[in-house]
């Protein structure tokens, strides 16, 4: 069976059709062989968002943005979505108007509500709100950094304006003649330090005999220390103390007058007999010296004993008080 040329001819003009059709519908980002469903959603500002925008759920696009009208009478703006069916929502879903970057433009995301098993139908409305983007998030930080940067511009430019009130052409000259005798003196230091430096580099041979003789002091010391603490000083401390107590004993015993010693030291008649035996006892030695035949006379031919003849004058006498 022979096919004709026309009906060759309009089952390629009724394919052209539908290719064109099935390409316009493909440019608009709505796949012919899907099924999808229509839903409402009203904002206040829709924040720049564009028709064919994406709608996504998790992340994942299933639908986008059909259009967007006004309302001539409220001025709220009605947006028109295009959702598959193969991902049902339930009627208490909320579509938010978000940014994905800084580039990407506004897009429409879908948070579903799980609890609700309600399905949304074809045509119903959804509720909608807007989150804040990163530009909106930015800008909000922008805003108050701005505000401090004209109070501080502010600030400086008042600063700046004393500064000059200040600096007249007498605060100027001043100012620089400051400065100039600051190098001077910067310029002197420089000197000193090189002075110094000179001064190091030809004393190094007895720089260095003196931190030598003060390491051999040091070195020594700690020979000397450690031979204090090899020695037994606690013993010697507590041996020193053991004597320091005796004397002490023996100090109250002579304040108290116990024993010879003490009597001496406190006894007055005791003191005086002491004393007065003493000069007796000198005056005798005295005599025996300047008149000795007094006391031994040896005679060979038997003579009398001379009488005994007191001294004229005592060269010792007794001080009575």
């Amino acid at each position: 069976m022979k096919i004709s040329r026309e009906i060759k001819t309009a089952i390629l003009v009724i394919a052209s059709i539908l290719l064109f059709i099935w390409g316009y519908s493909f440019l608009k980002g709505r796949d012919l062989f899907s099924n999808y469903k229509t839903f409402y959603v009203e904002y206040e500002n829709v924040e720049g968002l564009t028709t064919s925008a994406p709608v996504t759920l998790n992340g994942l696009v299933i639908g986008k943005v059909n259009s967007i009208t006004i309302d001539e009478k409220t001025g709220k703006l009605m947006v028109e979505l295009q959702l598959k069916t193969d991902f049902p929502i339930s009627k208490t879903s909320i579509a938010s108007i978000y940014e994905p970057g800084f580039i990407g433009g506004k897009q429409i995301a879908i948070y579903p509500n799980f609890n609700d098993t309600e399905l949304a139908v074809d045509g119903q409305r959804l509720s909608g709100n807007i989150k804040s983007g990163l530009t909106d998030k930015v800008g909000e930080k922008l805003v108050p950094l701005q505000e401090k940067l004209e109070k501080l511009l502010g600030n400086t430019d008042t600063l700046i304006s004393g500064f000059n009130n200040v600096l007249d052409k007498k605060g100027q000259e001043d100012l620089k003649r400051s400065l100039a005798d600051l190098s001077k003196t910067i310029e002197q230091f420089h000197k000193a330090s090189l002075s110094v430096n000179t001064l190091l580099d030809n004393n190094k041979t007895q720089i260095n005999g003196v931190v030598a003789n003060f390491n051999k002091i040091s070195g020594n010391f700690s020979k000397i220390s450690d031979s204090l603490n090899k020695a037994d000083l606690g013993k010697t401390v507590k041996n020193l103390n053991s004597t320091l107590a005796k004397v002490d004993v023996i100090m109250t015993g002579l304040q108290s007058g116990k024993g010879s010693m003490g009597k001496l030291l406190n006894d007055d008649a005791f003191y005086e007999n002491v004393r007065t035996t003493t000069k007796e006892l000198e005056l005798l030695l005295q005599d025996i010296r300047l008149y000795p035949t007094r006391y031994v006379n040896v005679s060979l031919f038997g003579k009398k004993n001379k009488p005994y003849i007191a001294p004229v004058n005592d060269s010792i006498t007794i001080e009575k008080n």
